[in-house]
């Protein structure tokens, strides 16, 4: 293998070298290797991938996750290839297709690469074993106890730091009970933080229904939170006894103080009454000749009818007793919301807009 000049040795792999003083075993072995002992870098262009990548994967969030990954802390397993052809240039890709696609938009022209043996039939990615929830807490814990920044585990894993935090406080305020059966199974941290709001026994009785049902959810663990008895839950707060009420004297005081400031409220009005009538009987004298002009109305139907209804109905009201029944019929708040819209209309008719701008009135 050596004798190609594009592939060359990375670093010692279990055995010495030929030209090292360190002999070799003289036992044979009783086994058979299937890849090389040594890591060779081979160089990306003459790695042929062994199957069709899907397209659009180069988007997926996985894909973006190994390219942070080997930009931050750089390729961790090497690639697994082999030989088709001695004869021929080139390697077949047994595993890392994606991380070949990740190092050629790093930039990258060689990677580190395992030669196989013997072209079996091993599908790499049947044979993972994947991290639990609850061991990728425990790494994450290491990695920040030995000085890694939480920024840093939040770029090589292609998260916000929101997520890293979630993930190291993920067995905050769990019991040790329920910790022990969650050890070996994925979730995502909404669920502790359902079991967060239960006291121990329930926290554990909760998760082995979950466990038993083959469900464990947030939307699971938030169905058995809400079904929890108010005492086995920590956010319960037991009623608060009856407050007294307070001094009889001192609510007769706010009482007259609270009077007082709606008879100054009701003098205002009757003194700014006839003043604020002649306004709106001027306004509404306004309005109608405007609405009046057919080339002003088609502009406010076309581009804001709401207005236009509004308009219509301070052109029919004839008194104030008829304007205040026609409120009452609306419903709720929205006769309010109608009088509100209607009312500045007053304001705006000096200055109608420019039939460029786009149909906004006042």
């Amino acid at each position: 293998m050596n004798e190609l000049s594009t592939v060359k040795p990375l670093y010692p792999g279990a055995f010495p070298r030929h030209d090292s003083d360190t002999p070799y075993p003289k036992a044979p072995l009783n086994l058979t290797l299937g890849f090389d002992l040594e890591t060779f870098q081979i160089p990306l262009e003459e790695l042929m991938p062994s199957k069709k990548v899907p397209d659009g994967v180069m988007t997926t969030r996985k894909f973006k996750q190994i390219v942070s990954s080997i930009r931050e802390i750089g390729l961790i397993e090497p690639l697994s290839v082999i030989k088709p052809d001695p004869e021929a240039a080139g390697f077949l890709m047994l595993d890392g297709n994606l991380r070949v696609l990740a190092l050629k938009e790093l930039g990258q022209d060689t990677a580190p690469c395992l030669i196989a043996k013997d072209f079996e039939t091993y599908t790499y990615n049947h044979r993972i074993n994947r991290l639990s929830t609850v061991q990728e807490h425990y790494m994450l814990r290491r990695a920040i106890d030995k000085g890694v920044s939480k920024e840093r585990l939040a770029r090589a894993f292609n998260v916000n730091l929101s997520t890293i935090n979630s993930r190291i406080n993920l067995l905050h305020g769990i019991c040790p009970k329920a910790v022990e059966l969650l050890q070996d199974h994925q979730f995502t941290p909404d669920v502790t933080r359902h079991l967060r709001k239960m006291k121990a026994a329930r926290q554990i009785e909760a998760v082995e229904l979950m466990i038993a049902a083959n469900t464990i959810t947030a939307a699971h663990a938030d169905a058995l939170l809400k079904a929890t008895p108010p005492e086995q839950r920590t956010d319960y707060k037991p009623p608060q006894p009856e407050q007294p009420k307070g001094d009889p004297l001192e609510q007769i005081v706010k009482l007259e103080r609270e009077m007082s400031q709606v008879q100054e409220k009701y003098k205002h009005a009757e003194e700014n009454y006839g003043s604020e009538l002649l306004n709106l009987v001027v306004a509404k004298g306004y309005l109608k000749k405007l609405m009046e002009n057919e080339a002003v109305r088609s502009y406010v139907a076309r581009h804001a009818s709401e207005i236009l209804e509004q308009f219509e109905l301070v052109l029919n009201t004839v008194s104030m007793e008829e304007a205040v029944e026609q409120a009452e019929r609306e419903e709720g708040p929205g006769g309010n919301e109608s009088a509100a819209q209607a009312e500045p209309t007053q304001d705006s008719d000096d200055a109608m807009p420019d039939p460029s701008v786009d149909g906004k009135i006042g």
